[in-house]
């Protein structure tokens, strides 16, 4: 303990030999500098990406308004719900605690956009007009619009070109379009946001769904949104019902509806595994590049590093200069890399519509990986130094 003391205080003295050599050749440091900002850009855009993909897709997740959702052990995600009998939605209701129970219908397709007319991918969703699925202020308030045929809210927030078709529907003014060969006016606005699944969704009620999707068998659902009494305990009940129902249904609570669509994208698809991948492959490069750096460094001085050993400086004095470089060059590649990659995120946010955006613990755990990697090189590239003999060099 009091050697290693002793070492930071000799370290605080001595003269910062890493930035000398660093500065000493400014094209090496420049080109080390680009190449930890592009490994940091990299990783940036995967974590971005991953945590886009995640909030995105739960986005209905997130503002649905239930207590709990009974959904069919088939079910894969929000977009790939299966069917299961609507008569479970009136066995839930003999279960003490429950308060309601109602349908929920998503499905996507293929609709014409009102304004460019191009065919688009749209997820539709259907509930009871009566008790709003979600906590949307938006869709509660124009409830009643869609209990008439054929009425639907839109997704002001969906990818593609919409601003006339929405402008107009601001004006009050009558857009329609087509889905499934049918005629469907848009009567009102709401806003979440595109997902990786869908370009944008929109809202009606559960009897014009069934007008839109006609091959839907009205005696099936795809979800159950249950809603508990006042003072009703979440957990007693979620299990009351997982041992009332029979098991062609999974009670899960909201939290664990939303972590079952971030499950499926991180584990049932190839997308979770191509981010992560991303990372690794960011962080496998500025490990190279850095080494290279570093390495070469050293290779260039190893007569001063001799000199320094004959002079009778310890090794490990030397390589605290390696690493005292290593850790000024992430600093000074993560700085470009943070400030490129919120403007990257910017402009991905307003191509896309996808919620990326830079949060300081995600700015946090790229410096922290930045470190790691960059010590990482300076602990490879040092291996020529600590069999460095002063007798072979000179």
């Amino acid at each position: 303990m009091i050697g290693l003391i002793k070492h930071l205080q000799e370290l605080q003295r001595r003269t910062p030999l890493g930035w000398l050599q660093l500065s000493h050749d400014k094209g090496r440091m420049l080109v080390a500098t680009a190449g930890i900002a592009f490994a940091d850009i990299l990783m940036f855009m995967q974590f971005g990406f991953q945590s886009a993909l995640y909030s995105s897709n739960t986005r209905l997740h997130q503002v649905i308004d239930a207590d709990i959702l009974l959904i069919s052990p088939q079910s894969q995600n929000m977009i790939g719900l299966s069917d299961f009998p609507r008569r479970r939605l009136y066995q839930a209701m003999n279960v003490p605690g429950v308060d309601s129970a109602d349908v929920f219908y998503a499905k996507t397709t293929r609709w014409k956009n009102p304004q460019t007319r191009q065919k688009t991918s749209i997820l539709v969703i259907g509930f009871n007009p009566d008790r709003p699925a979600f906590l949307i202020p938006e869709v509660q308030q124009n409830a009643a619009t869609i209990k008439l045929p054929d009425m639907v809210l839109f997704d002001e927030a969906a990818r593609g070109q919409y601003k006339q078709a929405i402008a107009e529907v601001k004006q009050g003014k009558i857009v329609t379009t087509e889905i499934e060969k049918r005629t469907i006016t848009i009567s009102g606005l709401f806003k979440i946001g595109a997902s990786f699944a869908a370009d944008g969704s929109i809202m009606t009620s559960d009897q014009n769904f069934l007008r839109l999707f006609p091959r839907q068998d009205a005696s099936s659902i795809n979800a159950g949104l249950i809603h508990l009494k006042p003072g009703a305990d979440l957990i007693q009940v979620q299990t009351a019902l997982k041992a009332y129902l029979p098991n062609d249904v999974k009670v899960l609570s909201k939290q664990e509806f939303i972590d079952f669509e971030k499950d499926y994208w991180a584990n049932n698809t190839s997308v979770g595994f191509v981010f992560n991948l991303g990372v690794v492959m960011g962080f496998v490069v500025g490990v190279i590049i850095v080494y290279q750096v570093l390495s070469t460094d050293v290779s260039d001085h190893l007569a001063e590093y001799a000199t320094f050993k004959a002079m009778g400086y310890r090794s490990m004095y030397l390589l605290s200069i390696v690493f005292e470089e290593a850790l000024i060059l992430s600093i000074m590649g993560f700085l470009p890399g943070v400030g490129i990659s919120m403007g990257l995120y910017g402009l991905t946010r307003k191509a896309t519509n996808l919620p990326m955006y830079m949060t300081l613990g995600r700015a946090t755990m790229v410096l922290t990986l930045t470190l790691i990697m960059c010590l990482i090189s300076g602990g490879i590239a040092t291996r020529k130094l600590q069999s460095a003999d002063p007798a072979d060099i000179f």
